[in-house]
């Protein structure tokens, strides 16, 4: 090797972040590794490469013994004192060993090691970008979709989006531009493996922070979400300024920031609840669009009797359910959805 290699470390240095030093060292032990394997060297050896100059020299090593039991790696003290009288036992006697032909074998190493480190290094970057942008959302292109699993190119790396973090039968075209949520990035041998989603309910509370400007300013709060994505989703909301209408705020004039929301999400629908501390209030509001008549709640076991006009009941235990289960789910109270009519046969 040559002055021009150690140019080339420095310019790396420069461009990519990564110490000359550290890449001598690592050439240095991959050169270890490579004299060994090509020279059938069972000897100990060090590696040594010119700071200055780039030129390389193999050393053998060996141990100053009392009694040589392995002539590859020990040297009596007896030899050892015919090539310097101040050597003791235990010191290590080094003698240069670099083949005639190591220059070429070093270039090829010294290549492999440098590109492997900075590949390294470019996968350290990525990783750290996206490790730092966990529970955020990202945009990106659909690169593929292979065995049921998407593909998303984020422009440095991929995504994955599994299909149990995939939205129920929504499609996805190779090219088209969508929205997830990083759930999770993990370090691998071949670099950060970003997994994303559609359907964690972080995707509705991040949408919302893009769209609506008082919650990312924080004069309106997201209180809870809860989500069946691809079919409906409530959001509590509340506002900390009297003169903000939270969820006016959050539908926007004429609907357009929560029907953007339902665009990104292929139409899935979207209550808006106005968050209360009264237990009766909020829960009563967590049915919409059902019309509540009254609410009786029993604090100590979180639970809560609800009763709602006879041609609200069906709307307000919604589709399978799912109505009074998005609200049991927002508002972490336990609810029985009684009508009216149900509650006078009782009595």
């Amino acid at each position: 090797m040559s002055t021009e290699f150690i140019e080339a470390l420095e310019q790396i240095q420069k461009d990519k972040g990564i110490s000359k030093e550290i890449l001598i060292d690592a050439i240095e032990a991959a050169l270890i590794s490579s004299y060994k394997r090509n020279f059938g060297s069972a000897q100990n050896v060090r590696v040594e490469i010119n700071r200055e100059t780039g030129e390389v020299h193999v050393y053998s090593q060996k141990r100053v013994v009392e009694e040589v039991e392995d002539d590859l790696l020990e040297i009596s003290l007896e030899e050892a004192k015919e090539i310097h009288r101040n050597y003791e036992v235990e010191d290590i006697i080094e003698r240069e060993v670099t083949p005639r032909n190591f220059g070429r074998i070093a270039a090829q190493t010294a290549k492999q090691v440098v590109v492997q480190r900075i590949r390294e290094a470019e996968r350290g970057v990525v990783y750290e970008e996206f490790i730092n942008r966990e529970s955020d959302i990202i945009t990106g292109t659909i690169a593929r979709v292979a065995k049921g699993i998407v593909y998303v190119n984020l422009g440095k790396t991929e995504a994955t989006l599994s299909p149990t973090e995939q939205i129920p039968n929504e499609q996805y075209t190779h090219g088209e531009r969508i929205k997830t949520y990083i759930v999770e990035v993990k370090k691998t041998t071949k670099g950060p493996q970003v997994m994303v989603s559609r359907t964690h309910p972080g995707l509705i509370k991040r949408l919302f922070e893009l769209e609506v400007p008082e919650i990312h300013e924080g004069v309106v709060e997201i209180k809870s979400i809860s989500r069946e994505a691809g079919s409906r989703t409530k959001i509590a909301v509340e506002s900390k300024d009297p003169n903000v209408d939270a969820v006016g705020a959050c539908v926007g004039p004429k609907g357009a920031r929560v029907q953007a929301i339902v665009d990104e999400l292929r139409g899935e629908k979207i209550d808006i609840i106005k968050y209360s501390e009264d237990p009766s209030v909020f829960i009563a509001s967590s049915l919409s669009p059902a019309k509540v008549v009254s609410t009786e709640v029993s604090v100590e076991n979180k639970t809560a009797k609800v009763v709602v006009p006879d041609y609200q009941l069906s709307l307000a235990i919604g589709k399978e359910g799912q109505n009074a289960r998005l609200a049991a789910k927002l508002t972490g109270w336990k609810i029985d959805i009684k009508s009216e009519s149900q509650v006078k046969s009782a009595d």
